[in-house]
């Protein structure tokens, strides 16, 4: 009698805990395309080839976002160009070749406290250091190098967490063929974890796609078109700071809207590729 009252209590609560999930799991997906489909929506029906191929024009009354996307692909190229040999350098270093686990416990601490501050404190940084220590002035340099400093954690450690993922008996087997340490690493380790690597710099390009505070601060708000190497030297506004001006500031909601639109839609893209690469990588560490 007493077992058949617990194990009745037992699939009640099952029961349960099972309705709960399922709840929550249907709230969490229905907000989800919920906000998927109204940002499309309302944002699909604007865009324009000539709000993708123009700047902005006061005396044609006109609004382009041509240098908002410019300065977008700057700020990744650059960011990315400097993030990539840091972090993977450094995951290389702690995971290989550092013997003081405590210091390597540290760093790790570090990197971990550094991705829980938000992004607005980088931007403050960022401007003290880069902007008015430095002399950069506001400019995507600046907010390039903040960007770096807000996802070198990332990089560093999806990259050690893949390093990890390499059994030892691959390194060992080099080391009884003769190959020096950093042949090891170079020949057998990275080839193994380049799945790990490249899924963090997509994530990672995610991120800097949807970053706003930081480079207010520190990039600037300027529409202007400029080359790379120019662009890099002055201010500019990427997709979200000019998607924050043009509803905050501007109130023009249907260009804000638009490229909220173009912004999920990258994003979408982004971890699609991430998905796909890290299949693409399995498949071929299994045949």
């Amino acid at each position: 009698m007493i077992t058949e009252k617990i194990s009745g209590r037992r699939k009640g609560y099952i029961g349960l805990m099972r309705l709960l999930m399922w709840v929550a799991t249907a709230l969490t997906a229905g907000l989800t395309l919920f906000l998927m489909a109204y940002v499309l929506i309302k944002g699909l029906p604007n865009i324009t080839w000539e709000l993708l191929s123009t700047k902005p024009s006061v005396l044609e009354d006109r609004i382009g976002i041509l240098p908002d996307i410019l300065n977008t692909v700057y700020s990744v190229i650059a960011t990315l160009a400097i993030v990539l040999p840091l972090g993977v350098g450094a995951a290389v270093y702690l995971t290989e070749y550092a013997s003081n686990k405590k210091l390597v416990g540290v760093i790790e601490y570090a990197a971990e406290t550094l991705s829980g501050i938000p992004s607005i404190i980088y931007g403050l940084v960022g401007m003290l250091f880069f902007c008015e220590f430095l002399k950069m002035q506001r400019s995507l340099l600046a907010g390039a190098m903040t960007l770096v400093i807000m996802n070198l954690p990332t990089i560093m450690r999806n990259t050690q967490e893949s390093l990890k993922t390499v059994p030892q008996s691959y390194r060992e087997g080099a080391f009884g063929l003769g190959a020096g340490k950093w042949r090891v690493i170079r020949t057998v380790v990275l080839p193994n974890c380049v799945d790990g690597i490249i899924t963090g710099c997509i994530l990672t390009v995610g991120r800097i796609l949807g970053e706003s505070a930081a480079l207010l601060f520190t990039a600037g708000c300027a529409h202007a078109l400029n080359g790379f190497f120019s662009g890099l030297r002055s201010a500019g506004s990427t997709l979200t700071v000019a998607l924050y001006f043009y509803a905050k500031e501007d109130g023009e909601f249907q260009v804000a809207f638009a490229i909220a639109a173009i912004l999920m839609v990258l994003a979408f893209l982004i971890n699609l590729a991430a998905v796909q690469v890290g299949n693409y990588f399995e498949r071929r560490r299994n045949t």
